[in-house]
C-alpha cells in the first residue's frame, strides 16, 4: 500500500487548503473494505487523528476541526481529500494520509505535507 499526500502549504489564519492523498495496493480493489484519514502532529505533540472516511462513505471529523474541515474520498481514483476551512494557527503542522484494511487490522501511513498557518 502506497499514500502520497498533497496540498500542504502556507496559508494566511482564516484561510482555506485541500490536502489530497492518492492511494495504491490491494486493499483498494473493487469491493476491499478500508478507511482512510487525515492525521495531523504538531511539534512537541503527540499525532492526532483529524477525520476519517469509510469506503462506504461514512465520515467522522475531530471535534476541534468540526465545521471547518471535511473528509472526502473519490473511489474512483482511489483518492482522499481533507478541506479545510477556516484555518487557525493551532491547525499548523504535518498531516499524514493513512489507510486502514479491517481484514488485517493493518494501518498505512504516507509521508507528511506540511502546513503552516500565518497570523
Amino acid at each position: 500500500v502506497q499514500l502520497q499526500a498533497s496540498g500542504g502549504g502556507l496559508v494566511q489564519a482564516g484561510g482555506s487548503l485541500r490536502l489530497s492523498c492518492v492511494a495504491s495496493g490491494s486493499i483498494f480493489t473493487v469491493n476491499k473494505k478500508n478507511v482512510m484519514g487525515w492525521s495531523r502532529q504538531a511539534p512537541g505533540k503527540e499525532r492526532e487523528l483529524v477525520a476519517s472516511i469509510t469506503s462506504g462513505g461514512s465520515s467522522d471529523v475531530a471535534d476541534s476541526v468540526k465545521g471547518r474541515f471535511a473528509i472526502t474520498r473519490d473511489n474512483a481514483k482511489n483518492t482522499v481529500y481533507l478541506e479545510m476551512n477556516g484555518l487557525k494557527s493551532e491547525d499548523a503542522g504535518t498531516y499524514y494520509c493513512s489507510a486502514y484494511d479491517p481484514a488485517t487490522s493493518m494501518m498505512y501511513w504516507g509521508e507528511g505535507t506540511q502546513v503552516t498557518v500565518s497570523s
